[in-house]
């Protein structure tokens, strides 16, 4: 999808397409207006689960010609043990996984074995060598014909993370390999049957739980061509979002999921860490650890990607606000700026990770939106790698992508 002129030399018109003014005496007050529900497409696009078949086209042509950075990103990724050809897949039938994966009877294989996936199958794309989408098939397959539950505490994210990359892979083989893929059917049996219906119900936990459930639960319904749960997971992900970072149009305190019963602010305070003082860009997260902050961030950017892929750009909107301010908050103290004694005490745990290309991408060199903190801290760790959960090879997918 091409983004018309007029947005990229007029960014803050987009930017503020939905917000009204209020005049109050000689000052100007921008409320945003209510999201607008954003419908399932009337016909899904494919590959269209974060990165589209444009935006493979144009990575795939960058590297063939040598090209910096994605050269070097695609080096980075066939190097890596996710693109090794003598991979096994290491499927259960019962994954068990407790807080912070203990036990770990079979997460990091799941998460990694479905990271594989996917980067056989940009492999694939990148190459047109066949051994690579045949990998990838492999290791579909091998879930598919034996996953049947996730278990204990981590279950729900463990789902939503696993079930984030799943359906990237097998959407760019499903629409991309001219080949037989036997398996498809049982695929998506599998991803309708064994975390469809855990990732739908969302999660009262801390926002990243959610947002990463409803990235896998948008990618799974993209892939499985469902409206219905489609129109669900966008609903429940806006107003997750809205949750987790603020923005001084918010009001005294940050918003809240209704489900959650957060009705004081004491309870709100405690919830968002202790933190006490709001400023536009602070996340629900920010006093916890950037880590997982840039968990939520990053489950932010790849379903406002899908959604604009299947034709809906959130990048315009409240959402996209809110992804834009918590990059570049996030961003700053992240490359070095001194914690004020307001924020998390005067201190925080870094490690925001390779999460910044698609959100900086989208709204910087597409809507042409100055966001320098996030651009230095994008271009400082470039090629962006994976985290090993549910992020991986986004400087080769999304690095100055215009598509």
């Amino acid at each position: 999808m091409t983004t018309p002129l007029i947005c990229r030399r007029l960014p803050r018109l987009t930017l503020l397409v939905l917000l009204t003014t209020v005049l109050v005496g000689a000052t100007v007050i921008l409320r945003p207006v209510a999201n607008q529900a954003q419908a399932a497409p009337a016909k899904f696009a494919h590959p269209g689960v974060t990165v589209s078949q444009a935006q493979l086209d144009f990575a795939r042509t960058k590297v063939n010609a040598g090209a910096q950075p994605w050269k070097g990103a695609y080096d980075q990724m066939i190097a890596s043990k996710y693109a090794d050809l003598n991979r096994t897949p290491k499927p259960r039938a019962t994954v068990e996984c407790g807080s912070y994966s203990d036990p770990n009877y079979g997460c990091t294989d799941e998460r990694e074995d479905a990271i594989a996936a996917y980067t056989d199958a940009l492999a694939w794309y990148m190459t047109r060598d066949s051994r690579y989408d045949q990998k990838a098939i492999q290791i579909m397959d091998a879930w598919s014909g034996t996953i049947t539950s996730h278990t204990n505490s981590n279950a729900p994210l463990q789902t939503g993370w696993a079930g984030s990359s799943w359906p990237k892979a097998a959407e760019i083989i499903k629409y991309t390999y001219t080949g037989a893929w036997a398996n498809s059917g049982r695929f998506a049996t599998m991803l309708r049957n064994v975390y469809l219906p855990v990732v739908i119900k969302g999660s009262n936990s801390n926002g990243n739980w959610e947002l990463s459930m409803m990235e896998a639960a948008v990618g799974i319904s993209v892939f499985l061509e469902d409206k219905t749960s489609y129109d669900t997971a966008m609903a429940k992900f806006r107003t997750r979002t809205a949750a987790y970072v603020y923005l001084d149009s918010d009001g005294s305190m940050p918003k809240t999921v209704p489900s959650q019963n957060l009705d004081t602010t004491a309870k709100i305070v405690s919830y968002w860490q202790g933190q006490s003082t709001f400023v536009t860009g602070l996340t629900q997260e920010t006093c916890r650890d950037f880590t997982h902050t840039g968990y939520g961030i990053s489950a932010i950017s790849h379903v406002a990607e899908t959604s604009r892929i299947q034709g809906q750009d959130l990048y315009g909107t409240d959402g996209g606000e809110r992804l834009r301010q918590a990059l570049g908050f996030q961003s700053k103290y992240q490359l070095g700026t001194a914690v004020p004694s307001w924020l998390c005490g005067g201190s925080v745990n870094l490690g925001l990770g390779p999460v910044t290309e698609v959100g900086f991408n989208a709204l910087h060199n597409r809507l042409g939106i100055a966001m320098s903190n996030t651009q230095t801290l994008t271009q400082q760790q470039r090629p962006a790698g994976s985290n090993n959960l549910f992020v991986a090879w986004e400087t080769l997918t999304h690095g100055d992508n215009p598509n």
